[in-house]
């Protein structure tokens, strides 16, 4: 795993849907909780949102870890760099602390996308790079694209999908992942078996579900506005599952429950 993804910045705190006040309150409590990683999106349209509750919670600034990820309509010459200025206005802050592709470009040529990333290091408005919802296949063509390393690809990653291909992926590109759909917003709940996992060492199922994210190497975003869910999500750090355990929610893969995809993001790429 990459060394900035340790301790706190195993978990991050995701943001979207959320907007205004709500999105303000969560902030708070996700901070007083002991979330350091805050993770938005210019599609999300709450950067201003998120500017504004960090700025208000008071934490120094090299305290936090802020991402956010260009919009596939701002991958262009002409607008990755205005559109990331224009980000970093919004959230208040100089430099953002890693800097994510949203979507692979809909025609595919991954390249010019990621030496963009690239220029934003070297302008000084990002610190890190990576990337999100790229497949197997983009991984390695975004690997070889650059000479900067690319910290993440961000994806949906959840018991009930199987992502093998890209943890193979991983492993051999060097690129990490990261986890959206944690929960697989709820579908997880389903199925007896967490909440089962999770009892057996005083957890909760959503809890049993995340550290088995963690313990395929594999960071997570995770969102809620109650203040007990914010809490138990971050509290994942204190159990280890089992070998048996482990594999008992593996065999959920064969699901293949899969959340994103073209009806949701018409220019999804075709996911391994």
């Amino acid at each position: 795993m990459n060394p900035l993804f340790q301790g706190t910045h195993q978990r991050a705190f995701g943001t979207w849907p959320l907007q205004g006040q709500a999105l303000r309150d969560a902030l708070r409590i996700a901070v007083d909780t002991g979330y350091r990683a805050i993770d938005t999106a210019q599609m999300y349209g709450n950067e201003a949102d998120v500017g504004t509750a960090l700025k208000a919670v008071g934490m120094k600034r090299e305290d936090l870890c802020i991402t956010t990820k260009i919009a596939p309509a701002n991958d262009t010459a002409e607008a990755f760099l205005p559109s990331l200025r224009e980000s970093l206005a919004k959230l208040q802050i100089d430099q953002v602390d890693i800097l994510l592709l949203h979507w692979p470009p809909a025609h595919g040529d991954v390249a010019p996308s990621v030496q963009r990333l690239e220029e934003a290091v070297q302008a000084g408005l990002a610190r890190h790079i990576g990337i999100s919802n790229f497949t197997a296949a983009m991984m390695r063509t975004a690997k070889a694209a650059t000479k900067l390393p690319l910290i993440t690809n961000q994806v949906e990653f959840h018991p009930l999908l199987d992502q093998r291909v890209l943890l193979r992926t991983a492993t051999e590109t060097g690129i990490p992942l990261s986890s959206y759909c944690s929960v697989a917003r709820g579908e997880i709940f389903k199925y007896p078996l967490f909440e089962e996992i999770g009892a057996g060492y005083g957890k909760t199922a959503a809890q049993a579900a995340l550290r088995w994210i963690l313990q395929k190497g594999v960071t997570i975003n995770t969102m809620s506005t109650r203040r007990e869910n914010i809490q138990a999500n971050f509290d994942v750090m204190d159990f280890t599952l089992s070998s048996i355990d482990m594999d008992r929610i593996d065999a959920l893969n064969s699901t293949n429950y899969r959340i994103v995809n073209r009806e949701r993001v018409p220019d999804a790429p075709d996911f391994d």
